[in-house]
């Protein structure tokens, strides 16, 4: 079953909606792709799992590209609650207007929307998009008594990071099971290589010692740092690396600092550093 696509130059897209024409750089680490586009050809939502920096929000710009859909992002945080997701009235020239939100915009406007990092909104936010999630594909309006179908191409997908949960920060069970679930991993050394080096252009040698640096600190998860080094803090590395900073300033700046800011655990990952290059 696939879902017909309606031009995009059929509807007036909003003004942060991103046309990319360009194909993103994105390594397939197993069959995320197939089942994203499964998923968005049967009208389900999805939720992508994973840690910090290993290539959620690269993949979801990869896949808009490919569906040629455009992209709408939604950067969630504490304050978020559900008339910023939705809309509001305000008054402008003493006239009261009412201002669509980023997800009533992508419902009209049959976008892909995408939520980053979910679990940063206020809890009672994330209902306003359960309507949205089932069956019935459509998004309530309420102060406008409006009630809108979501058209077959619109897409909604969330994102946030398992390794950081807690009894306040964590999805609940009416809402993760809604979505199709992808989980992402760190790439096999190999993998995470490649992507190194299509990033930033360095060679080989650089991208296996920022691999090994990145496997040391991952180990380091749960005793003294929170999360590892990310894919994208090894490319932020071989990028300064490429620029002529030496290794030892560039995986302090990129990976060290990024990860800690504690003293003993500084001088942990700088010795790591040392040891690989």
């Amino acid at each position: 079953m696939t879902a017909t696509l309606t031009p995009l130059h059929s509807k007036i897209l909003p003004a942060e909606a991103r046309i990319i024409e360009q194909q993103p750089y994105y390594q397939p680490l197993g069959d995320e792709v197939a089942l994203f586009e499964a998923a968005c050809a049967n009208q389900l939502p999805v939720l992508l799992k994973g840690p910090t920096g290993c290539g959620k929000t690269r993949f979801i710009e990869y896949m808009a590209w490919r569906l040629k859909r455009p992209l709408i992002t939604v950067a969630c945080h504490d304050d978020l609650t559900a008339a910023d997701l939705v809309g509001r009235y305000l008054i402008t020239n003493n006239e009261t207007t009412w201002i669509d939100g980023p997800l009533t915009r992508a419902v009209r406007a049959g976008a892909l929307c995408y939520l980053d990092e979910i679990v940063e909104a206020r809890r009672d936010t994330t209902v306003v998009i359960h309507p949205l999630a089932d069956d019935r594909r459509m998004l309530p309006v309420e102060k406008r008594g409006e009630l809108l179908q979501a058209p077959p191409e619109f897409a909604l997908v969330l994102s946030y990071n398992p390794g950081y949960q807690s009894v306040l920060k964590d999805l609940k069970p009416s809402t993760r099971q809604r979505f199709v679930a992808i989980e992402f991993r760190y790439p096999e050394a190999a993998t995470e290589e490649t992507i190194i080096r299509s990033e930033s252009g360095c060679d080989a040698a650089t991208a296996s010692a920022l691999v090994r640096l990145a496997q040391l600190t991952r180990n380091l998860k749960g005793n003294g740092l929170d999360e590892g080094a990310s894919t994208r803090l090894l490319v932020h590395a071989a990028k300064l690396i490429m620029r002529g900073v030496s290794p030892s300033s560039s995986c302090h700046g990129a990976i060290a600092e990024a990860l800690s800011d504690d003293p003993e655990m500084l001088r942990t990952l700088d010795e790591f550093a040392a040891s690989v290059f």
